[in-house]
């Protein structure tokens, strides 16, 4: 991967760490595109990210989302990936050489901040909380491993976390 074909950042975190919001503030503070996977599934699928999970299943899901993701970090600026795609082995070998920031958050954060959602069927559950302690325990090896730098976005407003970031991203130069 060449220098002017790579991202400049890219975020990676559970869901309703705030990726998506905080990854177009800093592309816009960067003055840089951003790629967000889901919305390129969205795209390319005509249906929202939920509802294609949910119709495909978790395997199809995944292989689509790990093409769509590759397809992502080849542009420059600012991508976002989805909660569950550094599942992935090659989207983790992908991200080797690359500032990755992971967003994370809480269990009790993170549950509240999707409860209201119903576009989220990898957290459909009896025991919201519960589940996404799991999908955390499950994924916290893979967000660790790939990570460049690390913010806990409990307590932090978006504008807070793009402050940090970008204040990272300097120190990185």
């Amino acid at each position: 991967m060449t220098a002017d074909s790579r991202p400049k950042l890219v975020l990676v975190g559970p869901p309703g760490a705030g990726k998506s919001t905080v990854a177009r503030r800093v592309s816009h503070a960067l003055n840089m595109p951003l790629v967000d996977s889901d919305l390129l599934i969205e795209e390319e699928t005509g249906k929202p990210c939920g509802q294609v999970f949910a119709t495909i299943g978790e395997p199809a899901f995944r292989e689509l989302e790990a093409r769509l993701v590759a397809k992502a970090l080849r542009t420059t600026g600012v991508v976002s990936l989805g909660g569950g795609a550094v599942i992935n082995a090659e989207t983790r070998k992908l991200l080797d050489d690359l500032d990755v920031v992971w967003l994370d958050v809480s269990a009790e954060e993170g549950t509240r901040r999707t409860s209201a959602e119903d576009n989220r069927p990898v957290l459909s559950a009896a025991d919201p909380l519960e589940h996404y302690r799991n999908l955390l325990a499950s994924r916290e090896s893979f967000y660790r491993e790939v990570a460049s730098y690390r913010i806990l976005s409990d307590n932090r407003s978006p504008a807070q976390i793009t402050t940090q970031i970008l204040t990272w991203l300097d120190q990185e130069k």
